[in-house]
Parts: structure tokens; sequence; C-alpha cells
């Protein structure tokens, strides 16, 4: 097994500076998306979203965090709309709907964390 096949973070250079908002590239009428780690405990995505495109309301189960890297967003947590902007954060709780709207052109970096499942449960 290499050290690529271990690893738990992926599409993104190692041991190197990287700006994040441009790992992800804008595409007209498009969300587009790049996944960073996906793992039963955490999923981190890089999101990129054309003006007024949007994902729609669902659930997770886990708690999400949507760090704005470009633009402006619309983030509707069970019927509280939020705007946020570049530099801002939202934190969108577990098993709570939510949805999220480009009100511009936006970048996102999107971190899910779910509750570790071990034997006995926990």
């Amino acid at each position: 097994m290499t050290d690529k096949d271990t690893r738990l973070i992926k599409n993104i250079p190692f041991s190197t500076p990287v700006d994040l908002v441009d790992l992800v590239d804008y595409e007209e009428g498009r969300v587009v998306s790049r996944t960073l780690s996906s793992k039963p405990h955490i999923n981190i995505t890089l999101f990129a979203f054309d003006k007024d495109e949007e994902i729609s309301a669902h659930t997770s189960p886990g708690d999400a965090m949507i760090q704005v890297l470009d633009g402006d967003a619309l983030i509707n947590i069970d019927g509280s709309k939020i705007t946020a902007s570049k530099g801002q954060s939202v934190v969108m709780p577990a098993n709570v709907p939510h949805s999220v709207s480009a009100c511009s052109r936006f970048k996102m970096l999107l971190t899910v964390v779910k509750q570790p499942v071990g034997i006995d449960g926990l």
C-alpha cells in the first residue's frame, strides 16, 4: 500500500500552499464540486455555483459548515434565511432542512462532520 492509498484527503496538492478558491472553476448554469475527503465521519467538498444555481432543501446526518470563499450565498436553514459573503461561515445543524442558493457566482468549502460510530454504537 502506498502513501497515496492511505491518505484521508485527496484532489489537492500536499506539502504546498494552495488557494482553495482556485481549485474549482465556475461553469455557466452549473454547480461544480471537488471532493477533498469523503469518509464515514467527515466530508469536505469545494463548490462553485453559477449565479442563481442552488442545492435544494435536504437534511444531513452531520453538522455542516459553509465557508464562503468568493461571492454571496443565500442559506435557508429550516425557513430562516441567511446571507453570507466572502470570508464568512455558517453552520447548519444536523437533521435540519437546509438549502444553499447563489445570489451571485459563489464558491464555498463545505465541511460535514458526523458522529463516528464505533463497536459500542458511540
